[in-house]
């Protein structure tokens, strides 16, 4: 195994915290869902709300991103809010920050747009405070039968989207020598038009590639039977069932964060979303042989060999060269054979980490039991 130098100081300037949750008995009750993107009327469902204790942050914060792995097979769904407490000292409302299943055939996976008010907002996965928030709790509901929550984390951090965030600062020293993961390569563009209803392949599946990709380095995925329904001929039939299975049909995207964690927990892997504050935290997760999905914003003259410009772009990083420049599976390239990619070190770091990016966000997802290098706190 190489041996990874240490990281040095964080380049990030926000603070960041990782807390799991062990999600016990609730109380149980009857509730009503209207599905707004299903025909039909009001429907009753029996459910079971665990409620948990609330729980300081350690810091001021100004984001909250919670994460799942969970059974919600036909007949279950889940949803998760969070409330928190504000530098006043008073309390939010309960934000709801999705409504999740695996698949579509009770309700359609959502997150809700329009919750905001003066304290705060809910963007797509993320629960953005109009004043930072100290503390927290979180709540889950199962409804149906046949549902549970197997992992429930948050991520508190104090983005500065103000300002520029963290500055590339080249993560620590490089690696001594290379180390590369033999993660399978899947293109995105190779689904070009491939079934609108979920944002038609293309420019749009970096998630559902990228989480294909990792799953199929850790061995699990779908069955051959479960994607019996994808067009004949179709080049990766496994990146068609991720689309549909975390597609977001609020945001109307598949690259919904805790969505993509909780389609990777369907087929036995842990998962959490996580800032990380530099590049030798990620290489940390590399000697210890987990890939890792990120996700970032560039324009093409700042990420020299991508080719393209991006509001928001996920990849997965499966090494380092012997310079400690980024090997990534960058799934927006022509076909498989493209899609290994080198990045230059600090050029990568920096529209990773920096706040008009995604200040620093990574998947991490691995079997159970896995070990985890050391944590900072942050996972």
């Amino acid at each position: 195994m190489v041996t990874l130098l240490s990281a040095g100081p964080s380049p990030q300037v926000s603070p960041v915290v990782l807390h799991r949750w062990s999600v016990g008995a609730g109380e149980t009750g009857t509730a009503k869902y209207l599905d707004p993107f299903a025909p039909g009327g009001e429907r009753e469902w029996p459910c079971t709300r665990w409620t948990s204790p609330e729980r300081e942050i350690g810091f001021a914060a100004t984001e909250l991103v919670p994460s799942w792995t969970a059974t919600a097979p036909p007949g279950a769904w889940l949803e998760i809010e969070v409330q928190a407490r504000t530098v006043t000292g008073a309390l939010t409302k309960w934000f709801v920050m999705g409504r999740w299943a695996e698949t579509d055939a009770d309700i359609h996976r959502t997150s809700l747009p329009g919750q905001g008010d003066a304290d705060g907002d809910v963007a797509v996965d993320t629960f953005v405070a109009a004043r930072p928030v100290t503390s927290y709790r979180v709540r889950t509901t199962v409804y149906g039968s046949g549902g549970g929550v197997r992992s429930l984390t948050v991520m508190a951090s104090a983005v500065e989207h103000t300002g520029r965030g963290g500055q590339a600062g080249g993560g620590g020293a490089p690696v001594p020598r290379a180390i590369e993961l033999d993660v399978p390569r899947r293109s995105q563009k190779v689904h070009a038009g491939h079934y609108p209803q979920w944002d038609g392949g293309g420019e749009s599946w970096c998630s559902p590639a990228s989480f294909t990709m990792v799953l199929d380095y850790w061995g699990r995925g779908p069955a051959p039977a479960d994607l019996a329904w994808v067009s004949p001929g179709d080049p990766c039939p496994a990146v068609d069932h991720a689309a549909r299975d975390m597609y977001d049909h609020s945001y109307q995207g598949t690259g919904n964060w805790p969505f993509g964690v909780a389609y990777a927990g369907r087929y036995g892997l842990d998962g959490f979303v996580t800032r990380l504050r530099s590049l030798g935290e990620l290489e940390r997760f590399v000697e210890a042989g987990i890939p890792v999905i990120t996700s970032q914003a560039f324009r093409d003259h700042e990420l020299p060999g991508a080719g393209y410009s991006t509001g928001g772009h996920i990849m997965v990083v499966t090494g380092f060269t012997r310079e400690g420049d980024v090997i990534a599976n960058d799934p927006a390239a022509p076909d498989d054979d493209g899609v290994r990619r080198v990045y230059p070190r600090a050029a990568f770091e920096s529209v990773w980490l920096r706040a008009t990016s995604s200040g620093g966000i990574a998947h991490i997802v691995h079997p159970p039991g896995t070990p985890l290098p050391d944590s900072g706190g942050n996972w």
